[in-house]
């Protein structure tokens, strides 16, 4: 049966399956009970750290046409340098066969990086699809020479690997007919210009965004989190999100949904506006709100400043800021989404490598500061960040103190201290009037970030 025409059918069964059932069956023939929205989180929120891997045929041009680099992300080439889709098709999309991908060597990379979880594009704005669809022919195995169904690889690699496994999806689509305007026949209106709106941008809702996600949900059936973007576009209402959220939920009910699904985050900074929205978290986007989020959120952020692959562009953030950033996120309780931008023959980027075998060594001798750690009770020490369990404060220190002497808030009550990673190296701790202190070697533990476990009263 041709795809196209099977989209009706697809839709249909997926509503009728999804709705109006309180379980159903998964790949294992068992019944999927409903959680309530805290055991559902539970697994996100004590994950802390996960990878996004934006990748498409778009890492081929890796941001450049004939001599020229786009501004920007380089998975933002089609729109930057003004391909026509036509083009597009034919100098990018046909072109994509990346030989080198390896699905278990991307989540061994993420695990040994101390990721939980991997957050893959399944389609980006360009509206080319990884896997292999019955919706479009628009798709990995159908539109390129490839022919692997690339989610479908990952999806199976974090089974083996027990990694948690979600996908991004885009709703703008600069591909599909009934996601353009006249206006700008290779693009959607509402990006450039929001006082346009597209009139035939629903049905291209209805009978394609929704049952494309529907379709990613049933087939692979280990997606924990569903990742929107492009909510921005005037084209996609508040209605639609809303409408978009229940229905997801009704086809999985256990899949986490973030908040770019509906209209309701302001700016890149992913907080909620005032009103009702769906979405179980906020998404900041290359920065780390000042004193967090009330909610839960999660701040996304590249290595360099592209999403995709992008070549020109060598403003690689260091060792030191990214692991600082990921300890800095857990201090006001959020998680970090840090982002690998694959090449066209599917391999990481050596600069991306270096810094994930860094944050990996770290984070196996610090990890437990960090996995199911929450924001900190206290105010931000000049020296670093806190983070907290029961009963456990954990003082990540970046700037060790000369003297010998790390002044802690004096509201802490310690029972004892010592350097995480070694259980014989029991902390003296100083209590002279109101300063409490801890006394420390004389050189830090770790250069990155030095950690001191607190036990408490």
């Amino acid at each position: 049966m041709n795809k196209i025409v099977q989209v009706f059918a697809i839709s249909v069964l997926l509503f009728s399956f999804g709705c109006g059932q309180k379980t159903k069956k998964n790949t294992d023939d068992k019944a999927v009970v409903k959680l309530s929205d805290d055991e559902r989180m539970e697994w996100w929120r004590d994950a802390r750290f996960g990878m996004f891997i934006h990748w498409g045929a778009y890492a081929i041009p890796g941001g450049e046409r004939n001599g020229e680099v786009c501004k920007g992300g380089a998975e933002w080439i089609m729109d930057k340098l003004d391909y026509t889709i036509e083009d597009y098709e034919k100098e990018v999309t046909a072109k994509f066969n990346p030989v080198k991908f390896d699905a278990d060597a991307w989540v061994k990379m993420a695990k040994d990086a101390g990721m939980k979880y991997i957050v893959l594009t399944s389609k980006h704005h360009d509206g080319f699809c990884l896997w292999d669809s019955e919706i479009t022919h628009y798709d990995v195995m159908e539109a390129c020479p490839f022919k692997r169904d690339i989610v479908k690889e990952l999806s199976e690699a974090c089974k083996k690997a027990d990694m948690r496994f979600c996908l991004y999806h885009s709703i703008v689509d600069w591909h599909h007919p009934q996601a353009q305007a006249p206006l700008y026949p290779n693009y959607n209106a509402g990006q450039k210009d929001q006082t346009v709106v597209n009139p035939e941008f629903p049905k291209y809702y209805e009978n394609y965004l929704k049952p494309m996600v529907g379709e990613l949900l049933t087939k692979y059936d280990n997606v924990d989190v569903i990742w929107f973007d492009g909510d921005w576009i005037a084209d996609y209402t508040t209605e639609m999100g809303k409408d978009f959220y229940s229905y997801i939920r009704s086809v999985k009910p256990n899949v986490i949904v973030n908040n770019r699904v509906d209209k309701g985050r302001n700016g890149m900074e992913g907080m909620d506006k005032e009103g009702e929205f769906a979405g179980d978290f906020g998404t900041p986007e290359q920065e780390i709100p000042a004193t967090g989020i009330d909610s839960d959120w999660e701040a996304c952020m590249t290595m360099n400043g592209s999403w995709g692959y992008k070549p020109s562009d060598e403003h690689w953030k260091s060792n030191t800021v990214l692991i600082r950033h990921l300890v800095d996120i857990v201090s006001k309780g959020g998680n970090f989404l840090l982002n690998i931008g694959p090449d066209a023959q599917g391999l990481f980027p050596q600069q991306s490598i270096d810094r994930l075998k860094a944050i990996g060594e770290w984070t196996k001798e610090n990890g437990e500061a960090v996995y199911g750690a929450k924001a900190s009770p206290f105010e931000r020490p000049e020296w670093g960040r806190y983070t907290s369990k029961s009963g456990v404060v954990y003082a990540h220190v970046f700037d060790w103190p000369k003297d010998g002497k790390l002044i802690l808030d004096s509201s802490i009550k310690i029972k004892s201290a010592r350097l995480l990673g070694d259980s014989s190296s029991e902390l003296k701790v100083n209590t002279v009037g109101n300063v409490i202190s801890v006394e420390v070697p004389k050189k830090a533990s770790n250069s990155y970030a030095s950690v001191i476990k607190l036990i408490v009263e």
